[in-house]
């Protein structure tokens, strides 16, 4: 049985993935901060379609929280083969004299340090030389790691933090019997966007896609699902724009 941890999976592109997993046939791990309702809802669909999942609420910006998680995950759905570092923040727009530390600190635990614990727990459930079966782990990055962010800029370079995670990690791992990758969305049509106190967001920079519209949440689910298996076996390292080209 294929066993997964979705961090931050209660909205958006996390319980697009954590839904889609379980169609696969994953047993899914459903991580979430504060929301339980939409947690729950995640977990109602995914066990209407048949499915097999739990929702854990932990703090994985935290060593604590993350520890949690990782155990209720051993004891409840067993050997973990993958993971997707999804849990993330954004930031009110600013620029660099609006910043405090407070506010970076808080960007780069939730971002980042999420990011580099969950997969600590995840290398020493899956290791081969460590007697587990090997695995696959997806990092959620952002195609504002390139492009800069802009209003974003702490967010951005929290992303640009992921992408070289995932390259280190990949490089680590891989005689372990793991493969470690990113998803670099672009414009993807979640709530996240409004979090940054501009509503009509997307909309003000969809004209700079190529494919000329916004994504969807399944369109990057989709992709994360495909680096996570088989298909991609030969994948690793690999950080994957799905931003229509932008």
């Amino acid at each position: 049985m294929s066993v997964i941890v979705v961090t931050g999976a209660s909205r958006g592109i996390g319980s697009a993935t954590a839904i889609t997993a379980s169609i696969l046939g994953y047993s899914v791990a459903i991580n979430y901060l504060n929301d339980k309702m939409a947690a729950n809802n995640v977990l109602e669909q995914i066990k209407q379609n048949g499915g097999n999942a739990i929702a854990v609420q932990a703090d994985v910006s935290t060593e604590e929280g993350v520890t949690k998680l990782f155990k209720i995950v051993d004891k409840k759905l067993g050997t973990l083969t993958a993971l997707f570092a999804n849990a993330g923040i954004v930031h009110k727009y600013a620029t660099i004299t609006d910043y405090k530390a407070t506010t970076l600190e808080k960007i780069w635990r939730t971002n980042i340090t999420s990011q580099f614990l969950s997969c600590r727990e995840a290398v020493l459930r899956m290791s081969k030389s460590q007697g587990g079966p090997g695995g696959s782990i997806v990092i959620m990055s952002s195609a504002a790691s390139r492009l800069g962010g802009g209003p974003l800029m702490a967010y951005a370079a929290s992303k640009g933090a992921s992408d070289t995670l995932t390259i280190g990690l990949a490089q680590e791992v891989a005689k372990q019997g793991i493969r470690v990758n990113a998803v670099r969305p672009g414009l993807i049509d979640t709530k996240i966007h409004d979090n940054t106190g501009d509503l009509s967001r997307i909309q003000k920079l969809v004209g700079g896609v190529p494919l000329g519209r916004i994504g969807s949440t399944q369109e990057v689910a989709d992709t994360v699902l495909w680096l996570l298996s088989d298909k991609a076996s030969y994948v690793t390292g690999s950080i994957v724009d799905v931003s229509g080209g932008r």
